[in-house]
């Protein structure tokens, strides 16, 4: 049993991954659609290039979206419109033009106009409420057929003209005075009526609704039907037209059949096949590449974890209406991964994600297609993400090639621009503005998974920063070698491709240990007087050594981030404090080197190895007297070559061909440190 516990635990590393991979296969298959999924590829306009399709099973051929669009619009423009009539305004009315009549034109007209005026007048009203009169001014159109309805039941059948809009009531005046002669009235009779007419008709909105829903659903969705055993397209042909429509029809129908109980197991098993396969090409792909984040699982959880966050929120769009998927900002994952890790990383992840998400969103290979684009994009043009600049350039240039990449596939299925919907390039837009998010998603990822991207090692750069403020107090000589420590690793790292913030970051805090004892240390030593006279040669080292433990102990402290910690830990290797060893065997014959030595670890990255080449030449340098070029070319190469036998670098993945040219940068910079010049003859 105890054997067993103890193999647990030494394989406890693979065994959470193993753990990881099946939790991450299983919700990546809960989020997958629950349907069945059309075997062949096609596309409008393009030859088959399958066998002879024959219908598997009867099926319906679906109306094109176009088709059924037109009919909607018929129905919808056609419907009939409903009124409410409000049956108690027209007696109303009626009484107010009795009452109203006798007092405007008693005493002002001649008695044989007095009944024509009144005629006239109920003429008017004949004429207003003969359908009635509208409680306010509608857009419809003329020709629109209308209902009247008084307590829903329906009176009267008309069109939208015979109603009488208020804005219209002056003209039937006008016409009624006019056929009578009585034109020389119309200012009393306009002033009359419009005090005393009131609408009788609103419009009934829901009724109306209601009315046309109940046509919209009798439009059959399918025309004709195609059986089984049925040719639906021959090798060669060309999909358009009916064709295309039947095999429309023939995927649809696959894709709307949910599971049943005997395929169901199956096919799960078949989809999480996949996608354990994807994921273990992932795993596989950081064991034989990127050993460090594969064995740290914190790195890959968080790796995981961005895969499956984009296909749940994929997922979520694609459920509410598909038509939005442009709007996820899938290249933010690529982005995400490049900052933290490297773009390798980041684009062999986002592929992998895009050929999951195939499986979930509609035309999956234009979709594809567009990502991996994109992906690929992203990669190439994002650089020093800490730049805002850089972010919104990378940003805008995404959005183009989505919006090219869509309108060329668009002309290609379609064959013109006609119908082509302008409002999608706005989802690309807006997908690009969703991409600017990465910039506070970094800073939320840093804070939960303890990582470090270029924007914190801009941050931990600054001078002014509280740590590196209290290393120029405390130990300016130190403060002085890592600034140009850093300045020199950060050339080399330029020149080798390797991360130059990261490693000028880590120049910039390696030596931090020193501040505990900073007189220990020659370059602070302004006084003159040497406190290692008054100890023994194995307490000197300690101090000395002890500078790196110091350091990570304050590191920690301060909250530094582990990539920074790395640096104070393997600055120095295993290397030997050589003065104090070779002085402890002038004094004694039997001399442990251990005793003399850093405890480790020696640099396991390009960034590390970098930073103790940088470390040695600047501090060896300054004992260098009377430079020329040849002594300056002699001296870096001989500490370097030293570092190489001692077998410092063999942790680090560093070629001989990059640590050639770091030799190169940093004689070039020690010969422009020391000034040097041509010799000119006298």
């Amino acid at each position: 049993m105890k054997d067993f516990i103890n193999k647990l635990y030494r394989n406890h590393s693979l065994i959470y991954k193993a753990l990881l991979l099946v939790a991450t296969t299983f919700l990546i298959v809960y989020l997958f659609p629950k349907s069945g999924k059309f075997k062949y590829n096609f596309e409008k306009g393009k030859p088959w290039q399958s066998e002879n399709l024959l219908a598997p099973f009867d099926f319906a051929i679906k109306k094109a979206d176009e088709e059924i669009k037109i009919e909607i619009q018929k129905i919808t423009e056609s419907s009939v419109l409903y009124f409410n009539l409000d049956n108690a305004v027209e007696p109303e009315v009626r009484r107010a033009f009795e009452t109203q009549f006798g007092k405007k034109f008693s005493d002002s007209v001649q008695n044989i106009s007095f009944p024509a005026l009144k005629t006239s007048g109920n003429e008017v009203l004949n004429e207003l409420y003969g359908f009635g009169v509208l409680s306010e001014d509608y857009s419809f159109s003329e020709k629109r057929a209308v209902a009247i309805l008084d307590e829903r039941t329906k009176k009267q059948d008309a069109f939208y003209s015979n109603l009488i809009k208020q804005s219209k009531v002056s003209s039937v005046i006008d016409k009624v005075l006019s056929k009578n002669n009585l034109l020389g009235y119309k200012a009393d009779f306009t002033s009359l009526f419009f005090d005393i007419i009131e609408p009788n008709l609103s419009y009934d909105k829901s009724f109306t609704d209601k009315a046309i829903q109940e046509e919209l659903d009798k439009i059959s969705y399918t025309r004709g039907s195609v059986a089984k055993g049925t040719l639906i397209v021959s090798k060669g042909e060309v999909v358009e037209g009916d064709k295309y429509q039947k095999l429309e029809s023939l995927r649809s129908e696959y894709e709307s059949q949910v599971w049943n109980e005997s395929n169901y197991n199956w096919v799960l098993f078949a989809y999480a096949l996949l996608v354990a396969l994807a994921m273990l090409m992932l795993l596989l792909f950081l064991r034989k590449y990127r050993d460090q984040v594969y064995e740290n699982n914190t790195k890959v959880t968080f790796i995981f974890f961005n895969v499956l966050l984009l296909i749940f929120i994929t997922t979520l769009v694609v459920n509410y209406n598909s038509k939005y998927i442009y709007i996820v900002p899938i290249c933010v994952l690529p982005l995400v991964l490049k900052a933290f890790f490297d773009a390798r990383l980041g684009l062999f992840t986002h592929v992998l994600t895009v050929l999951l998400l195939g499986f979930i969103v509609p035309n999956s290979y234009e979709y594809m297609f567009l990502q991996i684009i994109a992906g690929i994009v992203t990669i190439l043009t994002v650089s020093e993400l800490y730049k805002r600049a850089n972010l919104f350039i990378s940003v805008g240039q995404i959005t183009l090639i989505y919006i090219i990449a869509y309108f060329a596939f668009f002309v290609i299925h379609e064959g013109s621009i006609e119908t082509l919907e302008w409002e999608t390039f706005i989802w690309f837009i807006l997908c690009g503005l969703a991409t600017l998010f990465v910039q506070p998603l970094i800073y939320a990822y840093e804070k939960l998974f303890g990582l470090v991207s270029d924007v914190s090692l801009l941050e931990l750069s600054d001078t002014n920063s509280k740590l590196l403020k209290e290393l120029s107090n405390k130990a300016p000589g130190t403060f002085h070698h890592s600034l140009n420590v850093a300045n020199l690793a950060e050339a080399s790292a330029s020149e080798i491709g390797a991360n130059a913030m990261l490693v000028r970051v880590g120049a910039l805090y390696h030596d931090i240990g020193k501040m505990k004892n900073p007189t220990y240390f020659t370059e602070n030593q302004s006084t003159g007087i040497n406190p290692h006279d008054e100890l023994s040669s194995k307490e000197s080292t300690n101090i000395i050594v002890n500078h790196v433990i110091d350091g990570i102990e304050i590191a920690r402290k301060n909250k530094l981030p582990d990539r920074v910690i790395d640096f104070i830990r393997t600055h120095h290797g295993t290397s030997v404090v050589y003065y104090f060893y070779m002085k402890e065997k002038k004094d004694f014959e039997d001399v442990n080197k251990a005793d003399f030595s850093y405890p480790g670890p020696k640099p396991f990255s390009k960034e590390t190895a970098i930073l103790m080449m940088c470390d040695s030449i600047e501090a060896a340098s300054k004992s260098l007297k009377e430079p020329t070029s040849t002594k300056i070319d002699a001296f870096v190469e001989n500490i370097i070559n030293k570092q190489i036998e001692e077998g410092q670098f063999l942790n680090a993945n560093i070629t001989f061909k990059e640590i050639q040219s770091i030799k190169k940068v940093l004689k070039h910079k020690l010969a422009n440190i020391y000034h040097l010049r041509i010799e000119y003859p006298e």
